[in-house]
């Protein structure tokens, strides 16, 4: 349902709730709005039913920041939101609970779609169609279907692959190994497409896009986000039933493999952690025993048992992905290390180098992503759990580089020995499978980690989980459009 107007907007939050409709939805007011519209027009209906999937947390309405928040700030945001995208979706409530993240990333993402850049506006969502499909994140793909259409784009080419330009069609192989393998990225990717006349401007707003939505593809699996009302399967009738679990099925398999778990430590023993690791007295270990900590960690990443069997790829989904057995494989197995040795963010960083040749093919786009690079790993409340005033920088920073290990990035200055002393086991699964295998998450995977963690707390991981994520791809990628123009 797209709504045209802030009058719209704040009827969100002033309706008349006394309809005896029941919704478990957390976009409450609009999901009453619209179930009551289909009321009027036919009283004898069933009583409307929110159909929720099973996968993850938000299976309650206090888990996505309600359109009514009491926050200014969040607030204002929402308000931004629904008039920039005529709806405030799941994911937007979502981020709400981190209000100046969530600036940044709407800039951002305003920016990618319909901002200044080469690509028409249509192209940039079908982009985003076929990032999506990597990860089978229908949830993205249905928004993006909409507004391609919205943007004057051909409805053939939600057929698939065969229906589009071949300049789009082109893309395809590059989609494919930057949302999977981005160490197999080079210049003679860089060199086809040009010859399909793609010009590197185009190219370089065309991998970022990718890269934003494989990334937010890990977002939404992480944090179980639930298809809006107008998507196929957030908002259906069905007779009601007292003892009914409104569940969808397709997200109602809990297996999960046992073999990455063991007893989380709790909180208290993680501040202990953290807290001799800020007092340690320890000298600075040396380049060659850094590196052996990096391998170690590399090693023990490709140890962990693959996340369960890969859900079968649905036709709305597969039409538009191609090779879709093609998936992540852990670094330290890649096979030929001279073609894709590891990755030294001392040679190519993204504060050196990334940065300045994104702004320079991209006008704009590199100082939006280095605040939100900023904001995502610097964002901190002092909290863990119930306890204030703690310093959280240890814990932050060893998630965001036991991400970027996991796609072959070292970060010379960083004591890898860390990540061991700080995310055991079964929060490393958890984040390899968000971060590479998102399609593939549970609720048990979920609930299974950080257990002492706030709602909010959980949400704050995800959103390093994708900045890490998009910045190691994207570190690949811009070395790749260096290297063709040197």
């Amino acid at each position: 349902m797209f709504l045209k107007s802030m009058w719209d907007f704040k009827n969100l939050q002033s309706l008349d709730l006394n309809q005896n409709c029941v919704f478990d939805s957390p976009f409450e007011t609009e999901s009453i709005k619209e179930a009551c519209m289909f009321e009027k027009c036919d009283k004898k209906a069933p009583d409307p039913q929110r159909r929720l999937h099973k996968n993850l947390n938000c299976n309650d309405n206090e888990k996505i920041v309600p359109v009514s928040t009491s926050e200014d700030q969040t607030q204002m945001l929402f308000v931004d939101a629904f008039l920039q995208n005529n709806r405030l979706d799941h994911v937007t409530q979502l981020m709400g609970y981190h209000p100046n993240y969530l600036e940044m990333f709407l800039r951002t993402q305003q920016y990618l779609l319909r901002g200044d850049g080469p690509l028409p506006f249509h192209y940039r969502h079908y982009i985003a169609i076929m990032a999506a499909s990597r990860h089978q994140c229908a949830y993205l793909i249905h928004l993006h279907e909409q507004e391609f259409i919205l943007q004057g784009g051909d409805q053939e080419w939600l057929k698939g692959p065969a229906y589009i330009p071949t300049k789009l069609r082109k893309l395809q192989e590059v989609n494919k190994i930057l949302a999977h393998r981005p160490w197999l990225f080079n210049k003679t990717h860089i060199e086809g497409l040009r010859k399909e006349a793609w010009s590197v401007s185009e190219l370089v707003q065309a991998i970022v896009i990718m890269a934003h939505f494989h990334a937010l593809s890990s977002f939404v699996f992480g944090c179980g986000i639930k298809n809006e009302p107008d998507h196929h399967g957030g908002f259906t009738y069905r007779p009601h039933s007292p003892t009914e679990n409104s569940n969808d099925s397709d997200y109602t398999s809990d297996c999960s493999s046992d073999s990455n778990s063991e007893p989380e430590v709790g909180i208290e023993i993680l501040m202990e952690r953290m807290k001799k690791l800020k007092e340690s007295q320890e000298e600075e270990p040396t380049e060659e025993e850094r590196r052996k900590r990096f391998e170690k960690v590399e090693t023990q990443s490709a140890e962990l048992t693959k996340p369960g069997k890969k859900p079968s790829v649905k036709a709305e989904i597969v039409k538009y992905c191609q090779d879709e057995d093609f998936n992540y494989i852990d670094f330290t197995k890649r096979g030929c290390t001279d073609e894709a040795p590891t990755f030294r963010a001392n040679e190519y960083s993204w504060d050196d180098h990334g940065f300045s040749i994104a702004n320079r093919l991209y006008s704009e786009i590199g100082n939006l992503l280095d605040e939100k690079f900023s904001m995502a790993y610097n964002l901190t409340y002092y909290t863990m759990g119930e306890v204030i005033d703690v310093d959280t920088s240890a814990f932050r920073r060893a998630i965001w580089y036991y991400i970027h290990c996991l796609y072959g990035i070292m970060h010379d200055d960083y004591d890898y020995g860390q990540v061991n002393q700080l995310l055991e086991r079964n929060l490393k699964a958890y984040i390899k499978t968000v971060t590479c295998y998102p399609e593939r998450l549970t609720k048990k995977d979920y609930d299974n980690v950080m257990k002492e963690f706030k709602h909010s707390e959980k949400v704050h991981v995800n959103l390093m989980l994708l900045e890490a994520r998009l910045q190691g791809e994207l570190l690949y990628a811009l070395r790749g459009v260096m290297q063709y123009m040197t």
